[in-house]
């Protein structure tokens, strides 16, 4: 293992958004299996804390490449183009109303119909997002408009987060 490697080629997985799910997570549990501490304990307690850092990177490496937006962003950072999400906050003009129309949505929903129609919207858009974000990067190797996708993708898992933690109250209350 090299501490240089992207996360890409730590797991020896394809630079690409487009992952299997089940080979990444084979991937992890051979990479923690080869760098666990418990492996190096007679070799002293340097070698023990070497695998520790090991251990730390894999499972970072592993956050990044199991979430698509995560894998995303990481992809476009790669080729040279950070999505700098704190410090890049614009958008089109139609995502801005879409977040508008569904804030609107979000305060006007009284019932659970409501709720559940608006959460599979936004679901339905983040999947849009995401084939989107594979679309740009894999085939179209178009990096800067995919960062645009990835900022757009954030926006929605934020909001898809605060429509279910509305059906999570609601579904206490009764």
């Amino acid at each position: 293992m090299n501490l240089q490697s992207d996360d890409f080629e730590l797991f020896r997985l394809p630079r690409q958004f487009e992952q299997d799910r089940a080979t990444l997570d084979a991937r992890w549990k051979d990479l923690q299996r080869e760098a666990h501490p418990d492996r190096f304990a007679a070799q002293g307690d340097a070698a023990q804390r070497v695998a520790m850092q090991w251990s730390v990177r894999i499972n970072e490496a592993y956050q990044r490449l199991k979430e698509p937006m995560q894998r995303a962003a990481y992809l476009c950072e790669l080729h040279g183009a950070p999505v700098n999400a704190e410090n890049n906050t614009a958008m089109p003009p139609a995502f801005l109303m879409q977040q508008m129309e569904w804030r609107e949505a979000l305060d006007d929903a009284r019932n659970l119909p409501a709720l559940e129609a608006l959460a599979d919207e936004v679901q339905q858009a983040r999947r849009t997002t995401l084939q989107r974000c594979g679309q740009l990067i894999d085939q179209s190797q178009d990096y800067v408009q995919a960062v645009g996708q990835v900022r757009a993708l954030m926006f929605i898992e934020r909001f898809s987060d605060e429509v279910n933690t509305r059906l999570d109250a609601y579904h206490d209350a009764v």
